[in-house]
């Protein structure tokens, strides 16, 4: 079990599982990272003895463990997601640490006389726009016609089924005698 997500950790840089199951795979995560880090044949056998696809154990030599070179351990996360509906089990997410120099540094950052981007509007600054207003109310009532003409398409359709319907025919009499027999 743990290969396997082993596996789609390194692929995928971050899977959903259960708490206990992603502290426990925080070690393996760790030891795979450390042996692509060493970079030598034997790290790399050893690496392809617990995960299997060649493809991946290549990602975690050529792109994680460059990416963790000046760090010593320390290079998953657990953020915790809350419990599990249907058997209240404690989700966490593990995940791999982003890049080092992903971080923003005081070169990238905006300088005091520079003008920051215009902020997104908020969602209640959305609603007050009259044009989306109207937009929506068109929407609304088209979705009330069609629901209307799919009414009336129903209920046509259940009085032809009415119309074509024989008329019953009287029973043999077989319940109705077996009734009096009783």
């Amino acid at each position: 079990m743990f290969r396997n997500m082993a596996t789609s950790l390194v692929e995928h840089e971050r899977i959903e599982t259960t708490l206990h199951k992603a502290k426990e795979m925080r070690s393996i995560a760790d030891h795979l990272i450390t042996l692509g880090k060493r970079n030598d044949l034997h790290a790399r056998r050893q690496t392809l003895s617990f995960i299997r696809s060649p493809l991946v154990v290549d990602k975690i030599f050529s792109e994680l463990a460059p990416r963790f070179k000046n760090r010593n351990g320390g290079y998953t996360r657990v953020p915790h997601l809350g419990e599990r509906v249907g058997d209240a089990a404690q989700m966490a997410v593990i995940e791999y640490l982003p890049d080092e120099g992903v971080v923003a540094s005081p070169d990238t950052a905006p300088k005091k006389g520079e003008k920051k981007a215009p902020a997104k509007k908020t969602h209640k600054e959305e609603k007050k726009d009259p044009k989306k207003i109207a937009a929506k109310a068109e929407k609304k009532a088209e979705k009330a016609k069609k629901k209307e003409e799919k009414a009336k398409k129903k209920a046509e359709k259940a009085k032809k089924k009415e119309e074509k319907k024989p008329a019953r025919q009287p029973s043999s009499g077989k319940k109705e005698a077996k009734k009096k027999s009783k």
